[in-house]
This record gives structure tokens, sequence and C-alpha cells, in this order.
């Protein structure tokens, strides 16, 4: 082949195109790197979607509450009115001073009788306890056998005398003989007096073996029976008199709380079981605080004969003085959280607005508000629980306007009203209310949430 003709082999081998496998191989790397594109749109459309719907359903529920629900409660205004705290201490059912005797041997004896049994009443002077103790019977007798001869000694000295100053005035007898005479007088008359405070002072020792009542009572305890032998020293009195006439309580007062207790206070005592509350009055105020409690004993009296049996064991609240002036709202419409405390408040568009507060006193229903809520305010005393700032708001229906009137949002059926004194009546059972009226179609209620909805706003 000639020069020439490999070059125009040449030629036409540049000139031709590029072969058709080539092609097809490069389509095919150009699909193969087009699909991921497509894939990678795919999942991410997907993952867009699942975030929005994960959004929506994170939604809080109380966004729709917010805008569209109205939420039903009941409200009170805030007044201003007078409050007295309460004071709440536990006491003790105790005799009065005077009204308690407990009997003890005067030395070791034995009993002799003993009439009266725990329970048994006894009148004034009645017989409770004679013993038999020999020593002091001896005694007293000598100690008459003594007297005796004092009184025997001081006649023969008297009529000694008289004979003497008889003779001394005829002559016969010397001025020394009256001397002696008059000096044995009165040594008589002296042992006869001795004689006499020896023979009371054995007898009242010898009248110890007799014990009567001091004053109409009870028997409250006995612990021997008759001819038990029993000791002066003894730590147990052998029986216990007490006057139910005469009872008092003794009520432990915290420290915290002493300086709202005055002498003349009213207060509620609450006995165990089924025992009627009763009303006392405080009487005296402690002089000294028990450091180990940190608490102080107040004395009460009844105001009537009390039916509690000493020894009981009671409740006492003491009401305080009055504090006039106060932002009072009820006692239901506290929410605690924590150690803070909030009210909800209604405006006039029946907004509710949550608002901390400074709570006071808290007694009989009622509660104290040092700040955070102005007289005349709308509060919730119901409905409060879980309710949303900013809520919209409608008065609640009738049956759940009269609720917390009768007791408080979440007490038991016949239990007292809350901060109510103890033992007070408790509260009738709630009667039953009818179903609740049907909702809308697209509303719902914090409680209970459209169904589907899962909480989520729209």
């Amino acid at each position: 082949m000639t020069h020439s003709a490999r070059g125009d082999r040449l030629d036409r081998l540049q000139a031709e195109p590029s072969p058709e496998p080539r092609l097809v191989r490069s389509e095919r790397c150009g699909r193969a790197n087009r699909r991921p594109g497509r894939t990678a749109l795919y999942l991410m459309a997907i993952a867009a979607v699942a975030i929005f719907g994960i959004s929506a359903c994170s939604k809080p529920a109380t966004q729709e509450l917010d805008t569209q629900d109205k939420v039903p409660v009941v409200t009170r205004p805030a007044t201003r009115g007078t409050i007295r705290p309460v004071v709440a201490a536990t006491g003790m059912v105790k005799p009065a001073t005077g009204a308690e005797l407990l009997v003890s041997a005067p030395q070791s004896a034995r009993i002799a009788e003993m009439p009266k049994g725990v329970g048994d009443r006894v009148r004034k002077g009645g017989l409770l306890v004679r013993f038999d103790i020999p020593s002091l019977n001896a005694d007293a007798s000598e100690r008459r056998s003594g007297l005796a001869s004092a009184e025997a000694r001081l006649t023969n000295a008297r009529a000694a005398e008289q004979r003497v100053r008889l003779l001394f005035q005829r002559g016969i007898a010397s001025r020394k003989e009256v001397e002696d005479a008059e000096r044995e007088l009165t040594d008589a008359e002296a042992a006869v007096a001795a004689a006499k405070t020896s023979r009371t002072a054995a007898g009242e020792l010898a009248g110890r073996q007799v014990v009567r009542a001091p004053f109409d009572g009870v028997v409250a305890a006995r612990g021997h029976n008759p001819g038990d032998l029993v000791d002066a020293a003894a730590p147990e009195p052998i029986l216990r008199l007490v006057d139910p006439s005469r009872l008092q309580i003794e009520a432990a007062v915290p420290l915290a709380d002493l300086a709202r207790v005055v002498v003349g206070s009213p207060a509620i005592v609450v006995g165990p079981g089924a025992f009627p509350p009763e009303h006392a009055t405080v009487l005296s105020r402690p002089a000294a605080v028990d450091p180990a409690t940190g608490a102080a004993t107040v004395r009460l009296s009844f105001a009537q004969p009390t039916q509690l049996p000493a020894g009981t064991p009671v409740q006492v609240e003491i009401q305080g003085q009055p504090d006039a002036g106060a932002v009072l709202v009820p006692a239901a419409a506290l929410v605690q959280e924590g150690t803070q405390s909030y009210l909800f408040t209604v405006d006039a568009q029946g907004k509710a607005h949550r608002r901390p507060v400074r709570v006071g006193i808290v007694a009989g229903g009622e509660a104290e508000i040092l700040s955070g809520v102005a007289p005349g305010e709308m509060v919730v005393v119901s409905g409060q629980n879980a309710l949303p700032d900013g809520a919209a708001t409608m008065p609640a229906p009738a049956a759940e306007e009269e609720a917390p009137a009768a007791a408080a949002p979440g007490s038991a059926p016949g239990a007292p009203a809350p901060n109510a004194p103890k033992g007070a009546p408790a509260a009738a059972p709630a009667a039953k209310t009818s179903p609740p009226p049907k909702t809308p179609p697209g509303t719902s209620t914090p409680e209970t949430p459209k169904p589907g909805s899962g909480g989520a706003g729209r």
C-alpha cells in the first residue's frame, strides 16, 4: 500500500462518527447517574411530610382551646372582709386544780376497806379507803394516856398552890413554899398543853387511816384491793378520784402560733369517735416553752360540763385575733404548685388569667390574699385544674355552680368542707347530676379532646 492510499484511509476513519456502542454506554451511565437523585428527592419529600405531621401532632392542645374552645368554670368575686386565724393543736383533757385526789398510804399498812370501784360515783365525805396501821393506833393511845397524866398533875398542882397560899396568909407557910407551889402549877399547865398537842398530832395521823372524799367525784383508777399490803413510797396511787364537772384541756401550741393565742379566745374541742365538738375558752398562756418540742402548754376551760373523760386526747382549734379589711377568696380557688400559690381570674371578655398570689390566713373555707388579686375581681373556684392561661371561659351549668358551695372539688361525699373546723357536720353527698349537654360538632372541652384530633390543632 502506497503512502497516498494509507493517508486516504486515515482521513476516512477520522471523518466517521464514534461507534454506536460507545454512545449506548454513555446513555446507560447517564441514566444510572440520574437514578440516585430521584430517590433522594422522594426520601426528602417523605421526610418533610413526616416532620410536618410530627410538628402538627406535638402542637399543644391548648392552642385550640385558646382560640376556639370555651371552658366551663365557676367564678366568685374577691371580697374584702374579716377573717380569724385558727391555731390547731393537740391536747388532753385533765382535771382542774383541786379536782383530783390521789390516795396513798401514810406508811406501811394493810387495806382494811375499799368499797368503791372504778367508775363509781362518790359523794363528798364518802368513804374511799380504810387502812389498818397498828402502830398509829398504839401511838394515839399512848398520847391519850400522857394527856390524862398531865391533867391529873395539873389538878394536884392547882390544889397545892391554893393550900400553900392560904397557909401563907395565916403566917404558917413561908414565901418560898408559895413560890414553889406556883412553879409546879405552871409546869403542870405546860405539860397539859404539850400532851394535848401530841394527842392531836397522833389523832390526825391515826385519822389518815380513813380516807374520805373531799368533793363529789368519780373513781377514775383503783390499783389495790382490801387485804393488800401497801407502802407509802409506792409509785402508783391506791385510788384516784376525779371531779368530772371541773375538767379542762392542756394543749401543746407550736411556738410559731403562740402569738395568735390570747386569754379569752374561743376554741373548738374535738374528741375521738362519736363525741360531739365542744366549745372552750383559753384560760392562760404559758410562761415557758418546752425546748425539746418547741411547744408551749395552753390551758382551756370548757364552756359547759364536758362528756369527755379525763385523759382523753383531743384536737383543739383556737381562734386568733380577727384580721379586718382582708382580701378574701374561697379557699377552693387556690392552685398550689410546689411552694407557689396561684389563682385564675376571668376578665370582662371571659378570658382566664393565671395570677401568682401570696396567701395569708386560711380558715373557715376562705383564704386571705396578701397580694396578686384586688377586691371585685372574679376568681375561678371550680374548673381551674388544667385550665390554660388565656383560655376562653363560659359559666358552668347550674349543677356545677352549686358544687363548690357544698364541698370542695375532689372531696369525698359526706366529708367536711375544706378548712372547716374539725368535727363540724359533714356536708351532704352531692346529688347525682344529669349528663352534660351535648357539644356542637367540631368543639371540645379540655377534659375530652375531639376524637381523632390527638389534642393537636388544625
